[in-house]
């Protein structure tokens, strides 16, 4: 799609972007069904991907459990064309029960592929220097800004581009090309990540690195106009399913920052495109309220109903236990509870100590309602600022209507907080009756995320409300905002916190004008600056997510070991010190 429109009217704009609103608006799929037949949407995935699944089963069965990281494998790239490396595998030596032995597979694997990660080339960002003009004003303590040099300075390592042997010989890799470099998360997270990208530019722009965080948008649109929407990751693999939907938040906080208006106007095509992704079929439903109003809501539905290829061994483990009838749809559960990007965590199972139980499309999340309210909204004031009234005044009104669905379906009163909503009714076809029972009475940060959309944090009687519920909602801990109550092993759950869920609520609070919130929000932000710290300075490592019970330990649980880089975790740090900064007579230690 041309994107270059700076000399067109700003009449025929307009009409380019209804346009789209309607071809788009054509474009249905059936819901996914809860049924064991599960009728749902699947988007098929490459010959590559399927044949490094079976690279990735032998490799389990042939090198054991111990440390035995599924994703590996999916990320390898094939030095010679698919069909030789095939015929390789299916002629390795197998003994009596199908097993190779380890020097055979190592060799197999060596001759055949290229390492994971050879695809991804460091790239050093041409808008680094290392200590920006007007960096982090606020911080006065000299030691916490050494510190946050450092961390600034992690965006070099973390840098790369897509080699132009991906561009050249796409078939040969799962990696997706990009346009143009990269920031990845860290560690065995090699390419680049939606949800994550938010708070990486965040951190670039705090960094005063505008350009790489133009550069993230521009990779992230380019998804959008080859498969529909953006993926949960620039892999073949990640093309079922996407993340939380950020795009129009970064498009806008670029805007905010450096007044890039033909920037925003070249990225407002894709915004509506994505608008329409979570407002079609297989994500919307709706609800009648209590007072016979009827809201259309959404659902994360990835379009998959295998294993995940990335973690296609640990999905069939789990499998293994429930009837054959039953498998495809706990393989959506699995990969829809993925695009949440809480993988994983007790908010999405029936039974908080089964993870077969899983019932993610079942649910609607309040935390991504208030996402897409924040599309709409970021949507209308882009097309306001330039000139094009049409797109503005129907988002806004797309945004009115959200903002009474989540009061009317989410929030709960009594708690002071928005609770999650199960659906009752297994064929979403019709709308569902609201019933207060089916709100979720569990205690999860994410009741507390829409605060940080303006439509609430502007309200200052609920902010008070919602600010005394947190404080006594017992997910306030010594270093920082858990994610949930309970401690089930999964990483979406106590005593982890993560810098997303820290960010989102801190600023909320800090934005809503009370005094009292902001107060809240520069305790919170503090305590998750000094545990940050001192990880730092045991580990030389900035980590994925941190034990909010124990300063300066990091996170654990879930489905692979904790990871170092690291994006999101260097984005919220260098943000809440550019809000708040530090005090020079301030100690940063525990």
């Amino acid at each position: 799609m041309d994107f270059n429109l700076s000399k067109r009217p700003i009449r025929c704009f307009s009409l380019l972007l209804f346009l789209l609103l309607l071809l788009i608006a054509t474009d249905s799929t059936e819901p996914s069904s809860p049924s064991n037949s599960d009728p749902g949407p699947v988007k098929p995935t490459t010959p590559l991907v399927n044949f490094l699944e079976r690279v990735q089963q032998l490799a389990f069965y042939t090198f054991g459990e111990s440390d035995f990281d599924p994703k590996l494998y999916v990320d390898l790239s094939l030095k010679f064309n698919l069909e030789d490396a095939e015929k390789a595998f299916d002629k390795l030596p197998r003994s009596g029960n199908g097993k190779v032995s380890v020097k055979d597979l190592r060799g197999y694997i060596g001759k055949y592929f290229e390492a994971a990660g050879d695809d991804v080339v460091y790239a050093e960002p041409e808008d680094f220097v290392p200590e920006p003009e007007g960096f982090l004003p606020k911080v006065k303590n000299q030691e916490v800004r050494a510190w946050a040099l450092e961390v600034h300075s992690l965006w070099k390592n973390l840098s790369r581009r897509v080699s132009s042997e991906t561009q050249k010989h796409p078939e040969l890799h799962t990696l997706l090309p990009l346009p143009k470099q990269v920031i990845i998360p860290g560690s065995r997270f090699r390419e680049v990540y939606y949800w994550d990208s938010y708070w990486i530019i965040r951190g670039l722009l705090a960094s005063k690195m505008h350009d790489t965080a133009k550069a993230i948008v521009t990779n992230l649109i380019s998804l959008i106009e080859e498969y529909g929407f953006v993926l949960n990751g620039a892999r073949a693999y990640y093309s079922n399913r996407s993340q939380p939907p950020l795009l129009s938040a970064m498009v806008y906080e670029i805007y905010e920052r450096t007044g890039a208006l033909e920037f925003a106007k070249k990225c407002l095509p894709a915004l509506i495109k994505e608008h329409q992704f979570w407002n079609s079929e297989i994500h919307k439903v709706t609800i009648q309220d209590a007072q016979a109003c009827t809201h259309t809501l959404s659902r994360y539905n990835a379009m998959w109903n295998e294993p995940r290829p990335e973690s296609s061994t640990l999905d069939e483990k789990f499998a293994s236990k429930i009837p054959d009838v039953e498998k495809k749809h706990f393989f959506r559960e699995v990969a829809s509870t993925a695009e949440s990007g809480w993988d994983f965590s007790t908010r999405w199972m029936r039974n908080t100590t089964d993870f077969t139980t899983l019932a993610t499309t079942s649910i609607l999340p309040a935390d991504l309602n208030a996402f897409i309210l924040g599309m709409e909204l970021n949507i209308a004031s882009l097309a306001k600022a330039i000139g094009d009234y049409n797109i503005s005044k129907h988002f806004l009104k797309a945004s009115q209507a959200r903002e009474k669905a989540i009061r009317s379906v989410f929030w709960n009163a009594e708690k002071g907080q928005w609770l999650d909503y199960w659906l009752a009714n297994r064929t979403w076809k019709e709308a569902e009756k609201w019933e207060a029972w089916n709100q979720n009475p569990k205690v999860f940060a994410s009741n507390f995320i829409p605060l940080w959309i303006k439509s609430f944090y502007s309200d200052t009687i609920l902010v008070d409300k919602v600010r005394r519920s947190l404080q006594s909602s017992g997910l306030l801990r010594s270093v920082g905002i858990a994610t949930s109550l309970t401690k089930s092993g999964q990483q979406w759950d106590f005593p982890n916190g993560w810098a997303p869920l820290q960010h989102m609520i801190v600023e909320g609070l800090a934005r809503s004008g009370s005094k009292q919130a902001r107060s809240l929000a520069m305790d919170i932000a503090m305590r998750w600056i000094r545990t940050n710290h001192v990880a730092y300075k045991k580990t030389s490592a900035m980590h994925e997510k941190y034990n909010v019970e124990n300063c300066g330990d990091f996170g654990g649980g879930g489905e692979y070991i904790p990871q170092t880089g690291f994006g999101w975790s260097n984005g919220v740090v260098l943000t809440f010190l550019e809000e708040f900064g530090w005090p020079e007579d301030l100690n940063i230690d525990c």
